[in-house]
């Protein structure tokens, strides 16, 4: 099985409600698709979504990024899975996401050439994942509110968004911890908001007043590692390191450091499957525990992250919610979603047959 093409293109999917990133507010998720098609017939889907704010590319950036990558990998085999791999990794810097459609692609043809869903070629651990569910940064009332929403739709982890106004931050997450029973879990992000000490500050508020939190995201700057690792030193809270970790390299000083108790582990801020392992195994070899995360990603990228979050023992958490928030589903198969659990099929790849609207980019 040879690569015989790479069909760039892209879906838009109009989103439920408006979806706040940073100063911007999206009413729709534009995401590039790709299509590698081989010499039998058989296709490989891989999508990438573009964050400017995280990995730095938009959809123009990942379209001139596949290019790039394409004309070295067409005419090779599917089965130097290596291989390929290595030329994506090396033939430019950065350009994660675009790396990561890539990559999906690539692994959902080499399982499909040998009949095997890819979270079983992956790990096969199980099939079932339970998801939490993100609150806004919003108002209080708001905030508790959507909680309650929540809780009442099945959910029992709460991902509590805050970060951008310290007394308010607190004043959020003891009126939805107040608002649910303790059985809910809440995970707290920050975003990045806080300077270390203030983190410190913050976060034993929190463990004074009895609010339970299962964990707390990011609290500091992405580059601040020394900050992070003085953040998860003097607090009883686990600390889980997002932003602060995009390749292996990142994965590396965190773990080496102790910086945080966690790693969130995302396709499109590490460039897909083939360095997600990577992060994962050092992860595990020194006996820190990981979370897969997704960025705005239609079921193209959640159904790969899914699959590998479901393969691995030691890929505990998963905050996988995005595909909650479009109105309609244009993508064919992949991993399915019913109230708080992501069920991964049986079929050999993604699993996914066709995409709906997908618009080829010339």
């Amino acid at each position: 099985m040879k690569i015989q093409d790479i069909k760039i293109g892209k879906i838009n999917i109009a989103l439920k409600h408006p979806y706040r990133v940073g100063k911007k507010t999206l009413t729709y998720s534009d995401e590039i698709v790709i299509k590698i098609i081989t010499d039998t017939g058989e296709i490989g889907y891989g999508s990438a979504a573009p964050t400017p704010l995280i990995t730095g590319e938009t959809m123009n950036s990942i379209v001139g990024a596949i290019n790039h990558m394409k004309d070295e990998i067409i005419g090779l085999d599917i089965d130097n899975l290596e291989g390929i791999m290595k030329i994506i990794h090396n033939s430019i810097f950065g350009n994660n996401s675009a790396k990561a459609a890539i990559d999906i692609a690539i692994y959902d043809l080499y399982c499909k050439r040998y009949g095997l869903p890819l979270y079983k070629f992956l790990g096969g651990y199980k099939t079932t994942l339970t998801t939490d569910i993100t609150i806004a940064n919003d108002t209080v009332e708001h905030m508790v509110g959507k909680s309650l929403e929540a809780v009442l739709d099945g959910y029992t982890y709460l991902k509590v968004k805050i970060g951008n106004d310290i007394d308010l931050d607190i004043e959020r997450v003891k009126a939805v911890r107040t608002a649910v029973r303790r059985g809910i879990k809440i995970r707290v992000d920050a975003n990045q908001g806080w300077a270390p000490k203030e983190a410190v500050s913050i976060i034993r508020k929190f463990e004074d007043m009895g609010l339970d939190i299962e964990f707390v995201e990011q609290p500091v700057k992405a580059w601040d590692i020394d900050g992070l690792k003085y953040v998860t030193d003097n607090v009883s809270t686990k600390i889980l390191a997002d932003e602060a970790v995009f390749g292996p390299s990142d994965a590396f000083k965190i773990i080496e450091k102790r910086a945080a108790d966690l790693i969130s582990i995302k396709l499109m801020k590490c460039g897909g499957i083939n360095n997600a392992i990577k992060i994962y195994n050092m992860a595990e070899n020194m006996g820190i525990r990981c979370m897969m995360g997704c960025m705005l990603e239609s079921r193209i990228g959640i159904t790969a992250a899914a699959s590998f979050a479901a393969s691995k023992s030691n890929m505990i958490k998963a905050d996988l919610d995005t595909i909650l928030l479009f109105e309609q589903d244009s993508i064919i198969g992949g991993a399915s979603i019913s109230a708080n659990k992501i069920i991964i099929n049986d079929f050999p790849g993604l699993g996914i047959s066709d995409i709906i609207g997908w618009h080829e980019i010339l």
